[in-house]
């Protein structure tokens, strides 16, 4: 399954889930255009290491990706997800809160991969705390999804709250799966930068609120 768009309107143009996006295929030409072996030292430089902890490295690593499907993938999601959270926020809330998502997600990641000496790059766990704040925000909404069957390819619209925890349990249950493996020099998705930044969405929304002429929307969950 693939998700293509939500079924949630949006009130206000979503100025800065646009420029996150703009920012990161602007550094993610940058490292495609290096040769090599610069390219990996442009990971390891700013890249988040858990063995070599820095506390700059999570904020620069969440602009950086390792591939184009890993960068369409991840902007595609906060383009579904991102429009609607910014909205019932406001623009420069949502800003502050996607940077603390991101920043949630990569100490996840370290505190519970220590020994790891693999660059943790991606903005997924920032995204994950937008998808986990649509998850409290909009429990209602509907995701209008791609279906491969065998040959057949269709769409249908699966509930937001059923597509959203079926995603955060499988980044769970292989986040688990990886405990032990950390320390080992391999690529992986970090699937507890993941969980770290959903469920730090998911408190951060609560927590920050959405903006006063939005308060009384029905479309709300309250």
């Amino acid at each position: 399954m693939f998700p293509i768009r939500d079924t949630q309107p949006s009130y206000s143009r979503p100025f800065v889930t646009v420029i996150i996006i703009l920012i990161n295929v602007a550094v993610f030409l940058q490292w495609k255009l290096l040769d090599p072996y610069s390219q990996d030292h442009f990971i390891r430089h700013y890249g988040l290491v858990p063995a070599h902890f820095q506390f700059r490295s999570i904020l620069t690593s969440m602009f950086l990706h390792g591939g184009w499907m890993h960068i369409i993938g991840n902007m595609w999601f906060l383009w579904i997800f991102g429009d609607n959270v910014e909205d019932v926020m406001g623009h420069t809330k949502y800003l502050v809160f996607y940077l603390l998502c991101g920043i949630a997600a990569g100490l996840t990641q370290t505190l519970l991969t220590v020994g790891s000496r693999v660059p943790m790059v991606g903005a997924s766990g920032a995204i994950a705390g937008v998808m986990g704040a649509y998850l409290i925000k909009f429990p209602h909404s509907r995701i209008v999804t791609l279906v491969f069957i065998f040959f057949f390819i269709t769409t249908i619209e699966v509930p937001a709250v059923l597509m959203l925890l079926y995603w955060f349990f499988i980044q769970l249950v292989s986040g688990v799966e990886t405990v032990g493996y950390a320390h080992l020099s391999q690529g992986g998705t970090a699937f507890f930068a993941h969980v770290g930044g959903f469920i730090a969405g998911m408190i951060l929304v609560a927590v920050m609120g959405t903006r006063q002429k939005y308060v009384r929307r029905p479309d709300l969950n309250w």
